[in-house]
């Protein structure tokens, strides 16, 4: 499968301001890059850096005035469609040293709360069968609604208030998986179906020895996602991280089927 990606910013800086951008899909294994372009206004500092886990990239900017960013790519997917719920599971003293992580709360997710919940809810379960039924109890209790949260929502607020946007859906989905004793991280991505069109946001559980893309919200086949970064939580991978003011005059995403 082919997507089409193309993603721009918009920003104005009042003075000159260090800026972390993460916007382009991950050059990895099972998605291949064809024809990207990144163009961008001038810059005072231009440098990549490795992404999260050393998938993708990150770009160091330093500015000041006018941002503009436009990128775009067509991306090969060559990932397969599992059916997540036949995944075995790993015990916790078997998982590889670098997955380790993924098994501990984080800002956004703070699952050390939800263990008692996850064994009385679903006692019976566990493996890909557990993280199934987990995607679908978010799924059925979260309403999509944008505006709904903010940027400090974490996962607690959401199990609370029960809707929010995709963020919203991976930190908790996340979260109740760690709870499990399941690994799983956060993937910033692009997807064809996202409504309204944005950077996606799903989890990505550990099983049966590999990472496995997950999306709540039901907008997103693993087959068609394009993955831009990971990391522990929404933390680790925001599309732009300024330090220093900024201020947003648009961000537009277009993702279709090539």
């Amino acid at each position: 499968m082919k997507i089409r990606i193309h993603a721009r910013l918009f920003y104005m800086f009042a003075e000159p301001t260090d800026v972390l951008v993460q916007v382009e899909a991950a050059a990895h294994a099972d998605q291949q890059i064809e024809d990207p372009e990144l163009w961008l206004t001038p810059v005072l500092h231009f440098a990549r850096v490795p992404g999260h886990d050393e998938i993708g990239s990150r770009i160091w900017l330093r500015v000041e005035g006018e941002l503009a960013l436009d990128y775009k790519a067509v991306v090969a997917v060559d990932r397969p469609l599992v059916d997540v719920a036949a995944l075995p599971d790993t015990q916790p003293h078997l998982l590889p040293g670098d997955v380790i992580d993924y098994l501990m709360p984080s800002r956004f997710c703070p699952s050390d709360r939800f263990s008692d919940f996850v064994a009385s809810e679903f006692p019976d379960l566990a493996g890909g069968a557990l993280v199934a039924a987990l995607r679908d109890w978010v799924a059925r209790h979260l309403t999509y609604e944008p505006g709904a949260s903010h940027a400090g929502t974490c996962a607690s607020d959401t199990f609370i208030q029960r809707r929010g946007v995709c963020r919203d859906y991976a930190h908790l989905l996340i979260t109740l998986t760690r709870a499990a004793s399941i690994p799983a991280r956060y993937a910033s991505v692009y997807a064809p179906d996202v409504t309204p069109p944005d950077f996606h946001a799903v989890a990505e559980v550990w099983l049966g020895d590999a990472w496995h893309l997950v999306d709540a919200t039901g907008m997103a086949a693993a087959d068609e996602v394009v993955k831009i970064g990971v990391g522990r939580d929404a933390a680790d991978i925001p599309f732009l991280s300024s330090f220093g003011n900024a201020e947003l005059y648009e961000t537009k995403v277009s993702v279709s089927r090539a």
